[in-house]
């Protein structure tokens, strides 16, 4: 493939390339590329927020290239304090090592195992001396550092930033230069850690790599990124079922947000929501689980929505007395989903009809609900209960 056709390929859905001239000319050299992305262990799940970049990732080597995955267990031992208003708490070499495990799983979703080489960037950070520290410190300046908007907010706000954070955009950079990165992926906050990388390179007198970085992805309650620590996620190793429940959960504005930076493709503008939802979830589904998968979670779910069939789906027991209807939705989400919803979101579900016994809506929030076994709850579009 020429280079100006690659291009063309790897630059659908970036968000900035530094530079595309640069990339062209490095596309136009007839060898694989080194094409690095760094993950930092700090939870056990890779979710869909990673899938962005695993994905262009692949993108890279069905071109032919190298992909070269750091595993941060080095790093995570700081923790990236890119978008972050405080510091992130350190965690355990255990804590770390146990998440490396399923990152490596979780990554093979994904990639190809064929083309991708894994390091860990403990390998070489670990064994620095504090001599070998300043050397690597003495390259960069503390005015560089503070340009970060992220580092900039905090002093603003009277929050404090720790020496150690200082030390993450350094290291993330000498990983580049430890596996000579033609190219470094990243989301739009990775974008200054990337840059440091290419001034190493510089120093050390090898080919600077080219930045390519990509959009964030909001996460379910469509405002925060998707983060495993704000629960606001879908994880690629979660159960069909969960990951099909979760994206049939977002609202419409994130859908049509979802669809180009999941799967490559605008939102049809004259879509039902409620359809495109449905396959929304059910492309997910296939992409991390399978096409069969894909077809039972979208039967199962129809199962228990569709206003015909919901009496005859398997679904989670609910027992309680007689009580208003806002204490009532809030004890049904939580004994029957885990889920913690505030009265004020239970009052609200009721007044916009959500809530329906046997198929009648709620509607008074005050109102005591009077419960017989085998009545059915529905709670929302996505959660419905039996009564026991």
């Amino acid at each position: 493939m020429q280079s100006d056709e690659a291009l063309s390929i790897l630059k659908q859905g970036a968000a900035q390339i530094i530079s595309e001239a640069e990339l062209r000319a490095k596309l136009g050299l007839g060898r694989p590329l080194r094409v690095k992305l760094g993950v930092d262990p700090t939870s056990p799940d890779l979710h869909l927020g990673h899938s962005i970049i695993l994905r262009k990732l692949r993108q890279f080597q069905d071109l032919g290239h190298q992909a070269v995955l750091i595993i941060g267990d080095f790093t995570s031992m700081i923790g990236d304090p890119s978008g972050r208003s405080a510091t992130r708490p350190q965690l355990s070499r255990e804590q770390i090592a146990a998440n490396a495990e399923t990152y490596r799983a979780q990554a093979f979703k994904v990639l190809d195992p064929e083309r991708t080489k894994l390091v860990a960037n403990g390998d070489w950070l670990s064994k620095m001396g504090f001599e070998d520290v300043i050397r690597l410190n003495s390259m960069v300046t503390l005015q560089q550092m503070l340009q970060r908007e992220d580092f900039r907010n905090r002093i603003d706000e009277g929050h404090p930033i720790h020496a150690h954070e200082i030390q993450y955009p350094i290291m993330q950079g000498w990983d580049s230069v430890m596996v000579q990165a033609d190219v470094e992926l990243g989301g739009t906050d990775q974008l200054f850690n990337c840059l440091v990388g290419r001034d190493l390179q510089k120093h050390e007198g090898q080919p600077q790599q080219i930045v390519l970085v990509l959009p964030i992805l909001e996460g379910l309650d469509g405002s925060m990124k998707m983060s495993k620590s704000l629960g606001n996620y879908v994880g690629l190793a979660e159960p069909a079922s969960e990951m099909f429940g979760k994206l049939m959960s977002i609202s419409d504005e994130l859908m049509a947000r979802y669809y180009p930076l999941l799967l490559d493709k605008p939102l049809a503008p004259d879509a039902h929501p409620l359809e495109a939802k449905k396959h929304l979830a059910a492309a997910i589904v296939q992409i991390y689980h399978s096409r069969t998968m894909a077809d039972k979670t979208l039967e199962d779910w129809n199962a228990r929505f569709s206003e015909k069939r919901l009496a005859d789906a398997d679904l989670p027991e609910f027992k309680s007395a007689n009580s208003d209807a806002v204490s009532m939705v809030v004890a049904a989400y939580a004994q029957a989903f885990s889920t913690a919803k505030s009265r004020t979101d239970a009052r609200r579900l009721i007044e916009q009809g959500s809530v329906q016994l046997n198929g009648e809506k709620i509607r008074d929030p005050k109102a005591t609900v009077e419960l017989k076994p085998g009545q059915i709850l529905r709670l929302d579009k996505t959660h419905a209960v039996r009564i026991g």
